[in-house]
């Protein structure tokens, strides 16, 4: 992969590949905007099948965060890390120490926080050497339930469109990623009176989940064939493309997972099939809302950061009129209420 050229193609301002061979550390730091701010996203710990697979979803995660923050109101930029390696076997208090040296280095150009396979004991491992991170347990801690949150916002303000109402109660909804967000937003969907499909690579999640709530469990193979109202994408990112959706099944799609569609011909495929595709980063913003306030507020308060995920739902809304009004897909009209705000900076 040709670094700079994707950069260029990206807009992105710095790429780091970093390394710590003591702790078996490899990694990369995509910074893509410090236009509103300080930029701001998670660190992914993924055994990647190559380092172009790699710096290939750690572009479009970057890339992606700089639209999410910018979407939720939040006085911040956009960044992305992911860690190259099994962090079944390399994960410890040593390891993310060596990491978090790097994070220090960059001197506040970007903070980081959990994501996928990085949980807030690790960031709290982090915290003991740099200053630059956020979501630590002993202040706004693990972000999961305010994604899934989030979530289910963007959820009932879609039903309220395609329905006429906010209900989700008899909705069948197929969640795909059982995992910290997908487990909890299955229970708030249980709670909406909602019935449940669930997809998950671990038989031991769907078995956790399982115990918790009523759901019909779909193998991998019907995954994408499925009859639902709503599916769900809360595992990794590029799930959907013009190749796969042609057997889709649903009247909605909205999850947690970054970076859903492949790109924006999805978008627009999707919008021709009539199926409504609520962005990702306006939908699951309610996990950065909760670390990013932290850093734009200098403090933390749960109630204002409830307030502000609950504003997902109209943020989704006006992402759905945008769209309706300029005649174009709810994937360009989500990129440009998020430019539109970038540009005011």
């Amino acid at each position: 992969m040709q670094v700079i050229k994707e950069m260029t193609g990206y807009g992105h301002e710095q790429i780091l590949f970093v390394r710590d061979e003591s702790v078996g550390l490899s990694a990369i730091i995509a910074i893509h905007s410090t236009a509103l701010g300080p930029a701001l996203g998670g660190t992914r710990f993924w055994d990647y099948a190559s380092e172009d697979d790699a710096l290939f979803d750690v572009l479009r995660l970057s890339r992606g965060m700089t639209l999410k923050n910018a979407a939720a109101g939040l006085a911040l930029g956009g960044g992305k890390a992911v860690i190259i390696g099994d962090p079944g076997k390399l994960k410890s208090r040593e390891f993310f120490h060596a990491y978090a040296r790097f994070i220090e280095q960059l001197g506040g150009i970007y903070y980081t926080a959990e994501d996928v396979n990085v949980n807030s004991s690790d960031v709290a491992h982090m915290r003991e050497i740099t200053r630059y991170v956020t979501g630590t347990p002993d202040v706004s801690g693990d972000p999961s339930p305010f994604t899934a949150r989030g979530v289910l916002a963007g959820m009932k303000a879609g039903a309220k469109t395609l329905y006429g109402s906010d209900s989700l109660k008899g909705k069948t909804i197929l969640v795909q990623g059982i995992g910290s967000v997908g487990s909890r937003l299955c229970e708030q969907l249980a709670k909406e009176g909602a019935v449940l499909k669930i997809n998950n690579r671990s038989s031991g999640a769907v078995e956790r989940i399982l115990i918790k709530v009523d759901a019909e469990v779909v193998p991998a193979e019907k995954l994408l064939s499925t009859a639902c109202d709503i599916f769900a994408p809360c595992a990794m990112g590029a799930v959907l493309n013009t190749g796969n959706i042609s057997g889709l099944k649903c009247a909605m799609i909205a999850g947690a997972a970054n970076n859903v569609l492949l790109d924006a011909a999805t978008g627009d495929a999707l919008e021709e099939m009539g199926i409504l595709y609520l962005p990702d980063y306006i939908v699951n913003a309610g996990g950065v809302i909760n670390c990013g306030m932290e850093i734009v507020k200098g403090k933390y308060d749960i109630d204002e950061v409830n307030a502000a995920t609950d504003g997902i739902y109209e943020t989704t809304l006006k992402i759905i009129e945008l769209a309706k009004e300029r005649h174009i897909s709810t994937y360009q009209a989500a990129d440009e209420f998020a430019r539109s705000i970038i540009s005011k900076s």
